[in-house]
């Protein structure tokens, strides 16, 4: 596999080295890394160390993490990535591999670096080899020092794995899989957390080292735990006999395990006790100096590990908990739409992001659908948040236009005392005709999946982030008219969920398209699904979801409404007005009359903005009575009334509103404030109910 990629890629010519035969007959593996390229050859023997197969290797190291543990791979990185970047002409290092059957096996390996001219590292070659017999061949003298140097090894690599701890969880997980119990002699390890004055057990190893009635047990009692934690002061027992005597209370339920020894370790942070660990050993005679030293170390690097780990719990708890508080309670049930909702704060750390979705029931059956993602993640950004999510609602509900919406948001933000700006998308969406109309502020592109499955972006214009667009005066906002059919789900989510580390942002799109399209159908189990994809790549940030899926065809509300504010010299305002149009007219049962309707609207707006300066706003809407009517209206700044004139015959215009009289069955002029609305209506046949 290995020498396939090197054939797509440019290698050393001498790639990969030849080794002496002599390495080989010893045991030795060698191995030959090209650091452009990633490539890393290892040969049969080296293979074998890492007890693998060939046809398991591609030729790039990720291949082999399973046979490396965690923290041993952790560990091993930085021993590289120092020699790497300080000039080292090489590097050596002691490592455990994990086997086929799971056990670990002590592994040595041996690096030498090659430099260009400029000094960068650009191959390592080297060797890797069985430490096993190494070390099982030894004087008893070197036999010790060598154990010694794997037991520091053992406290070195478990303190630089729990640096990387986040939760309590992560420190149990490390404390079991770094095989220091083995290396350190012991049988059985034990932990427990103080909580209340009470010592709770939340670790053992291996199964079964808990003692029946300890799980959780008081400071005051006669306990070696509930001691060490007493005193802040190590715990040492190094005979049975002592041990008996010291903890009768103890001794009757552990003597039939064959226990000898003991270390009872307090764990102490910032001069405080946050709990207690335990070794027992059962072929131990005594604890040295240097055997107390090394545990002392062990225990203060748990400790550590184990404070930050409750930290960064408790304070993730806290900023999903203000978060969750600052979202909407429950989705309102949405007659005509499935919907669903998710937000996932991030893994890690207390930062509280921006990051918020909201489900907006409007008149006339139409639904409004936020997203959007304040910038920063901390208390002021969630602040900041929950009142934008509050206006931006209540203007959606004044039944402003969705560019209206989100230019009024973009100045209340602006004029907000913050220095924060934000993304967002809105859309409107009529479920009687699938007619959405989306305004998009600086946020990333929707996603429109069909009812077979097949995703796919959409591209919707957008205008500068809210508040930055107030600040700089660039408050028109386009707006995208599109059809959901029925069945059809559009798609709303925060950069959270597609931004990848070191990937393009259209990468992670087009992975978002993927797992969306091979999703359930089922909206609940598609988000959960999105969330936990998101969880397994990257914690560090927060994202929310939004699906909304149009239900079956169904009869218009009376009142139905869709609105279009039509711009000066705007053509791609006014194409998307004469699509929201046509697609009213569709969908609220007017077919007949769709000729009619489109050319008697369309003179209206050209109309407004051949002779006012401000643009127009068109709105369509149903009207019922005793009989059904079609209404479109066109509303401008000017109030200076239209009136019919008649045309010559070598005129070129003049004639529109005589041509709206003659295709409408009432038309008409409203003052309204400070301009007009000319309006034109339409007698529609009703449309039996569903």
């Amino acid at each position: 596999m290995a020498e396939r990629a090197a054939g797509l890629l440019s290698l050393p010519d001498d790639w990969p080295a030849q080794p002496d035969i002599s390495l080989s007959l010893n045991g030795m593996g060698t191995f030959d890394w090209d650091l452009d390229s990633g490539l890393l050859y290892l040969d049969a023997t080296a293979l074998d160390v890492f007890g693998t197969r060939p046809d398991e290797y591609d030729g790039r190291p990720q291949s082999l993490a399973s046979r490396v543990p965690r923290e041993e791979g952790i560990r091993l990185d930085t021993v590289v990535s120092r020699a790497l970047t300080d000039g080292s002409t090489g590097y050596g290092a002691y490592f455990q591999v994990r086997l086929r059957d799971g056990t670990l096996r002590w592994t040595h390996t041996q690096g030498s670096i090659r430099r260009d001219t400029d000094g960068r590292a650009t191959r390592v070659i080297g060797i890797i080899r069985d430490a096993v017999q190494e070390l099982a061949d030894s004087t008893a003298r070197l036999e010790l020092a060598a154990v010694r140097r794997v037991q520091t090894s053992v406290v070195e690599g478990t303190a630089a794995a729990l640096a990387h701890a986040r939760t309590v969880q992560d420190v149990i997980d490390v404390l079991k899989e770094s095989g220091g119990l083995e290396h350190l002699g012991a049988t059985s390890l034990v932990m427990g957390l103080l909580e209340s004055g009470r010592i709770h057990l939340v670790a053992e190893g291996p199964e079964g080292s808990y003692v029946p009635g300890t799980r959780v047990t008081r400071i005051d009692e006669g306990y070696p735990m509930s001691e060490v934690v007493r005193t802040l002061a190590p715990r040492f027992i190094e005979s049975a006999k002592e041990f008996a005597i010291s903890y009768p209370l103890l001794w009757p339920r552990i003597s039939e395990l064959g226990i000898n020894a003991a270390a009872y370790l307090p764990l102490i942070a910032q001069a405080r006790p946050i709990g207690a660990l335990g070794l027992l050993y059962r072929d131990k005679d005594g604890f040295t100096a240097e055997d107390r030293n090394l545990l002392v170390a062990l225990g203060s690097s748990i400790a550590q590990g184990l404070q930050r780990a409750v930290l960064f719990e408790q304070e993730h708890d806290l900023a999903e908990g203000l978060q969750q508080a600052m979202l909407p309670r429950r989705i309102p049930a949405v007659p005509g739409a499935e919907i669903a909702v998710r937000y996932r704060s991030a893994r890690f750390g207390r930062d509280i992001g921006g990051d918020w979705y909201d489900v907006i029931p409007l008149p006339g059956g139409r639904v409004g659908a936020v997203i959007g993602d304040v910038q920063g993640h901390d208390t002021h950004a969630a602040a900041v948040m929950g009142q934008l999510r509050i206006v931006l609602r209540a203007y959606a509900a004044e039944g402003h236009a969705p560019a209206t919406v989100m230019a009024r948001a973009s100045v209340f933000l602006h004029e907000l005392d913050t220095d924060r700006f934000a993304t967002c998308t809105y859309a409107e969406a009529d479920l009687s005709t699938g007619v959405v109309q989306l305004v998009r502020a600086g946020h990333v592109d929707p996603l429109i999946r069909d009812t077979d499955g097949h995703c796919r972006r959409l591209p919707v214009p957008g205008g500068l982030p809210l508040g930055l667009s107030a600040f700089f005066g660039r408050l028109d906002y386009p707006v995208e008219t599109v059809e959901l059919d029925p069945g059809q789900t559009l798609m709303l989510y925060t950069d959270g969920l597609v931004e990848l580390p070191g990937a393009d942002l259209d990468d992670g799109i087009q992975l978002l398209t993927a797992l969306v399209r091979d999703g359930p159908r089922d909206l609940q189990i598609l988000a959960d699904r999105l969330c936990a994809v998101m969880d397994e790549r990257n914690g560090d940030d927060d994202v929310a979801v939004l699906l909304l899926r149009r239900g079956g065809a169904r009869a218009p509300i009376p009142g139905g409404r869709l609105q279009q504010q039509v711009s000066r010299g705007d053509p791609e305002g006014l194409r998307t007005a004469r699509h929201m149009i046509r697609a009213a007219v569709g969908a609220w049962g007017a077919r007949e009359r769709a000729d009619e309707i489109e050319l008697a609207a369309d003179e209206l707006i050209t109309n407004a903005l051949m002779h006012t300066d401000n643009g127009a706003v068109v709105t369509v809407r149903v009207l019922s009575g005793a009989e059904r009517r079609l209404r479109a209206e066109v509303e401008d700044c000017s109030s200076v009334l239209p009136h019919r004139r008649d045309a010559g015959e070598s005129s070129v215009s003049g004639r529109g509103l005589l041509l709206v009289d003659q295709l409408s069955d009432a038309w008409g002029v409203e003052s309204r404030g400070s301009g007009k609305c000319v309006w034109c209506e339409f007698v529609v046949p009703d449309r039996p109910s569903p």
